[in-house]
């Protein structure tokens, strides 16, 4: 799997690619859909496959004060595209000259002139260009002065409506990963490398490996049970608190995964930690031997629930 910048030249064996285009952020059922139809695209005649997103979130560049709200990240997103049939991956980096590019340059000068693509494939309401202003039919109408083919895929609904970032978002701030799980196709993963803390956890028989949250989206804060995907491969169980840790002071926002029988380091490692289960809010306890006892009762309600799981990787 290839990374490239918008701004890259193009290696030869990527052109005439076939582009899906989107912020692809949660890389959910709907994206999944619009980066089948452009691997089906082209498919049909040999063609690669390109994956565009942007990077930073176009929102983030005109609200840079809004809270942190990413579903995944670059990294995460240059996995899945490839387990869905991308040859490479193009980041947009989204800054003030291309939110002020318009629609019919962004088209001509960076899709069909730089990047030499032969088909376009995106959602139904994607939109491009200086304030928004290119749509499906612009990007049709300007494909079409140059022969390319275009493809416009709709939302994919359930019963719930359409699948989109904002549902996925609402569920896991609502603590409810198995209906983010359902809308992704995955359980919500967090990745980042393991730090230093404050290692309280292992004076009470319980050692966290500390994953600060980054620009993930905070889902509800409280115990979860989680998996732990490892550099080498390896997937274990474990049991985690996401939040500020009320019963220590000072207050510092983390992802702390505990992970059953391992006793390994991992400082300095970038592991993955999927949320598959929320068991409880967050609580003060006056005591640690009340802490270690609600740990305990957590982690026994963790490993059923993970024990009863299918098979995961």
């Amino acid at each position: 799997m290839t990374r490239l910048s918008s701004t890259d030249p193009i290696p030869q064996e990527l052109q005439g690619a076939v582009i899906a285009l989107g912020n692809f952020d949660g890389v959910h059922q709907g994206h999944q859909a619009v980066i089948g139809a452009a691997v089906d695209m082209a498919r049909a005649d040999g063609s690669p496959v390109l994956v565009a997103t942007f990077d930073p979130h176009p929102a983030r560049h005109f609200k840079p004060d809004a809270p942190p709200f990413r579903l995944t990240t670059l990294e995460q997103r240059e996995v899945l595209f490839a387990a869905y049939g991308a040859d490479a991956m193009v980041v947009f980096e989204f800054d003030a000259a291309l939110a002020g590019t318009s629609a019919e340059d962004f088209v001509n000068r960076h899709l069909l002139t730089h990047m030499g693509v032969k088909g376009i494939v995106t959602g139904t309401d994607f939109t491009f260009g200086k304030d928004r202003s290119g749509n499906i039919d612009v990007m049709r109408r300007l494909a079409a002065q140059a022969g390319i083919g275009t493809k416009a895929v709709p939302p994919v609904h359930d019963g719930g409506g359409v699948i989109s970032s904002t549902r996925i978002r609402q569920a896991l701030q609502a603590g409810d990963p198995q209906e983010a799980a359902r809308l992704l196709t995955r359980p919500f993963a967090i990745r980042g490398e393991v730090v230093h803390g404050a290692k309280l956890g292992r004076t009470i028989g319980y050692p966290t490996a500390n994953v600060e949250l980054g620009p993930y989206l905070r889902p509800k804060y409280g115990i979860y049970a989680v998996t732990g995907h490892l550099p080498d491969g390896r997937v274990i169980k474990g049991a985690a608190n996401l939040g500020i840790r009320p019963s220590f002071d000072p207050p510092k926002e983390l992802l702390e995964p505990y992970f059953f029988d391992f006793a390994e380091d991992l400082y300095g490692q970038t592991i993955e930690v999927a949320l598959h289960h929320f068991l409880r809010p967050e609580a003060k306890f006056d005591t640690l031997d009340a802490l270690t006892e609600q740990m305990e009762k957590d982690c026994a309600k963790a490993r059923a629930l993970l024990d009863a799981l299918p098979a995961f990787d």
